[in-house]
């Protein structure tokens, strides 16, 4: 499920960075007295009272300027306005209603957004009063908040939780798979669709970034319904320089948290890259299944053993991820293009497999007996029995005496016996331990 966005704007230094890091409990944005400190958008994920929602960090406005780099920056804060759900005006409490924040205030009445007035800085009881001059910026009630003291930060967050959209239903028909296209620029992903389709649906260009949104196709194959999600090409930071292209990985992201199962493309001809593995991350790190295609095979030049030494390489670099598939593909000559989709749908399986607590058990008893837990200060764990509380992820509660105590290295063990065991190709697997 998509979480929903909060963006955090205003003009520079009120203490939007501030805000953002007593929000996340850590210090992620770069908090500076010297205003424009922020320019590159940080985001992050927020919980508060079992919601989830993503928080994104903008860059100091100044309306009207002339400076270029404030342009840009103002000109990423309006995509920030654009793609959020509910936006923070942050506001100066000390310095009170100036004529950049009436400006940013019409900018929120013209864009028509949800959104909550701040006033930062509120260090002590008797700075309350000073924050009902911002009611004149018709944003409502300010909300007097101290992001360096936390004063007020609960209050806000629980009105911030209120006034988010409700979690989006289920889709109508569950039997459709999501399936999402990921990878950097120009691996073949829109070529790759549109080969199933049989049609140049998507636009396909030597250009890197031709994708912008991502965009929704659905299809049926075999008999089985698909909506193929075709991505933009998530570049490395540094390389997001473009104004749009922050929230149009952003956008990515989303699309990854939606679907059922993720497509990683690589091409074949550069290997696996250093933001090939980052694009895996975030797939594992949402908990989706997936399928890795290495494409562009028909442009290696090949002999019997090409595809098992590509293999072994890529088994190596991804040891904690080998339990994903790998296949070969060409998007243009369409070789094993349809066997994806086999692959998406096996996947899929697995990612839904739901084991017995019996055999879970009889499970637990062999791998217990073949490796047990190590002492820790001298006391022994005992592990009582296991159940799968979900599936999508698959989800393991192992009831221990001493939880605490267990350490990664044997959950990690306990891990690599169930994917023995059980197989679960292609998706992530959660343990969890819990006082019997």
């Amino acid at each position: 499920m998509s979480r929903p966005t909060v963006a955090i704007i205003g003009r520079p230094n009120v203490g939007k960075s501030s805000l953002f890091n007593r929000f996340l409990k850590k210090r992620i944005a770069v908090v500076d007295p010297e205003s424009g400190v922020t320019r590159d958008r940080n985001y992050s994920e927020c919980d508060w009272n079992g919601r989830e929602f993503r928080l994104v960090d903008t860059g100091g406005m100044v309306p009207d300027t002339k400076n270029a780099m404030e342009r840009a920056i103002l000109d990423q804060s309006d995509f920030a306005i654009h793609e959020a759900d509910l936006v923070l005006m942050v506001v100066d409490t000390l310095v009170g209603v100036d004529q950049a924040d009436e400006r940013l205030a019409r900018i929120m009445h013209t864009a028509g957004k949800k959104c909550m007035l701040v006033a930062n800085k509120v260090d002590n009881d008797i700075l309350v009063h000073d924050t009902y001059g911002f009611a004149r910026l018709g944003l409502g009630d300010p909300h007097p908040v101290s992001a360096t003291v936390g004063l007020g930060v609960g209050d806000l967050l629980d009105a911030i939780v209120e006034r988010l959209p409700e979690p989006e239903a289920a889709p109508e028909d569950a039997d459709v798979i999501r399936v999402a296209l990921v990878g950097r620029p120009n691996v073949g992903k829109s070529s790759f669709i549109n080969r199933l389709l049989g049609e140049n649906r998507l636009i396909v260009s030597d250009k890197a970034g031709t994708t912008r949104d991502a965009v929704d196709t659905p299809m049926e194959l075999n008999g089985r319904k698909y909506t193929m999600v075709d991505t933009a090409g998530l570049r490395r930071k540094y390389k997001v320089n473009e104004n749009i292209e922050f929230y149009t990985n952003l956008r990515v992201i989303r699309a990854i948290e939606s679907c059922d199962v993720a497509v990683i493309m690589v091409d074949a001809a550069a290997g696996l890259s250093v933001q090939d593995q980052r694009i895996l991350d975030q797939v594992l790190e949402a908990r989706r299944a997936a399928v890795l295609a290495v494409n562009k095979w028909d442009l290696i030049e090949k002999d019997d053993l090409t595809a098992d030494r590509f293999t072994a390489d890529l088994k190596e670099r991804l040891a904690q991820q080998s339990f994903l598939p790998i296949i070969y593909i060409s998007a243009l000559s369409g070789q094993r293009v349809k066997k994806v989709m086999s692959l998406v749908d096996r996947v899929h399986s697995e990612h839904h497999r739901r084991i017995p607590t019996s055999k879970l058990n009889d499970f637990l008893q062999k791998a217990f007996a073949k490796r047990k837990p190590p002492a820790v200060q001298g006391k022994y764990i005992q592990f009582k029995y296991v159940t799968q509380s979900e599936t999508a992820p698959p989800t393991f509660v192992f009831f221990v005496n001493r939880p605490e105590m267990v350490r990664k290295e044997y959950m990690r063990y306990l891990t690599n016996r169930l994917r023995d065991e059980y197989g679960f190709e292609g998706s992530p697997i959660r343990l969890k331990c819990r006082r019997k």
